[in-house]
């Protein structure tokens, strides 16, 4: 007798991500209210399932979707407004001063944008500090993808909250409002060591503690922030935040750049995890994070992108392929950080930071949150070993179906939930606003 399904989705090549790394071959997913409740040959699902959607796509791939542990999905309205500039520089003189100006309606239609982005290209989590962060989470409850989002907490005003206190507020309102939603959770998200005091940070951890919410920071990003640290409180950025209590399980860390062999082992020590952001660390020049010597010792390694004004793009294939050459010319050698390292940092290891280690696999019970790519573009032939295809070869464009808890966000250029016709209207308009908004000194002709 046949068993009835919500969707049988068929495919060349299953890269599962489970505990044995399995590749199936002529394989098929059975989902049923969101999960995966069948993995087997396509044969065998198909004589024992009746699904109610059956896709069957020749000549592609899927795979567990994606998570990036670093962004700021709203910032795709500054891509590429300032470029090839300094960590300190780009922010105070060219982010920060526009962004003074920034509404909720400008950080929903930003981070719309920026959603279509990563569903585009296989991204099904996110986790993401901003301002206005109610419109971000807004706006990823339109889209359909997961995400974890913490309002920035600075020792300023921001266009969103006059005073931190203000920024815990919202912060203690969206864990209220999300704590029982399915795909959204909120954070305590102080902004980094430079831009908040240890009060800030003390208070930071005691809202998580008291809500029983992760904490996301910015952490030793760049030199410059070392040498700040020391002059304002006579310590490194990680011991500093160690001695106020931040470093601790479920709080995620992004950059983590400048840092010594014995901070790397505070880490280990305290359980925190690293948000490695390679493109963006990059292209700031703010260095590049010690991750082998990470992942050595323990520590969680997931990748983000950060946001698209310092890195203009929300895309993890770049990060992944980006990850695995940079660690490998940096220590000058080829085996360092290979393909299904970088892998299970895109998707396993994404997921456990995230705080949701189910999402990063394709296995009976785990949530069917997958992309499928397609096999037949040029650059993805022939294929050998798919693991090497998706971390060196592959794109993101390649990615024909995204699927988060059994739905399907994009398939073959439409969003389901997404009006695209009008998002690229509207990112026009902001652009217009974004340029009436730099300072007058450098405002390009």
């Amino acid at each position: 007798m046949q068993q009835i399904c919500d969707i049988l989705l068929c495919s060349d090549y299953i890269v599962t991500q489970d505990k044995e790394r399995r590749i199936l071959e002529n394989a098929a997913l059975a989902i049923h209210d969101g999960i995966v409740i069948a993995l087997d040959s396509k044969e065998t699902l198909q004589k024992h399932f009746t699904p109610t959607q059956h896709i069957d796509k020749p000549q592609t791939l899927i795979m567990p979707g994606l998570v990036n542990t670093h962004t700021h999905v709203s910032m795709t309205f500054l891509r590429g407004l300032s470029d090839d500039l300094a960590l300190m520089d780009w922010l105070n003189k060219h982010i920060f001063p526009v962004e003074a100006h920034l509404t909720p309606e400008l950080v929903m239609f930003s981070s719309l944008l920026g959603y279509a982005e990563m569903l585009r290209t296989g991204t099904t989590a996110c986790m993401d500090v901003y301002i206005f962060e109610d419109a971000v989470l807004h706006a990823a409850d339109r889209s359909g993808i997961r995400c974890m989002g913490g309002e920035a907490i600075f020792n300023f005003p921001s266009a969103a909250c006059p005073h931190s206190r203000d920024a815990f507020m919202r912060t203690r309102q969206l864990a209220e409002r999300y704590h029982k939603h399915p795909r959204l959770s909120v954070c305590a998200a102080p902004h980094s060591v430079y831009t908040t005091t240890p009060e800030i940070l003390e208070q930071s951890v005691a809202l998580a503690d008291e809500l029983n919410l992760p904490l996301h920071i910015h952490l030793a990003e760049s030199e410059t922030e070392t040498l700040t640290s020391l002059k304002q409180h006579g310590k490194r950025p990680i011991p500093y935040c160690h001695d106020l209590g931040l470093l601790r399980p479920g709080t995620t860390l992004a950059h983590v750049v400048d840092i010594s062999p014995e901070e790397l082992d505070i880490l280990a020590q305290t359980g925190a995890y690293v948000a490695h952001n390679p493109s963006s660390n990059m292209k700031l020049a703010s260095g590049i994070a010690p991750v082998i010597a990470m992942q050595e010792r323990g520590i969680p390694v997931g990748l983000g992108t950060d946001g698209a004004a310092s890195n203009n793009r929300l895309n993890m294939f770049t990060e992944m392929g980006r990850a695995a050459l940079l660690h490998k010319v940096h220590s000058l050698d080829p085996t360092a950080l290979p393909a299904q390292t970088v892998l299970d940092m895109g998707t396993r290891d994404g997921a456990k930071i995230f705080g949701k280690p189910e999402l990063g696999s394709l296995t009976v019970g785990a949530p069917a949150d997958l992309a499928m790519l397609r096999l037949s573009e040029p650059n993805m032939q022939p294929l050998y070993t798919p693991t090497s295809q998706l971390v060196y070869a592959a794109t993101g464009m390649e990615v024909c179906l995204t699927m988060v808890a059994g739905e399907i966000l994009y398939q073959d250029g439409i969003f389901t939930r997404l009006d695209y016709v009008e998002i690229p209207r509207q990112a026009q308009a902001i652009r217009a606003w974004s340029q009436k908004q730099r300072p007058q000194t450098h405002q390009t002709s």
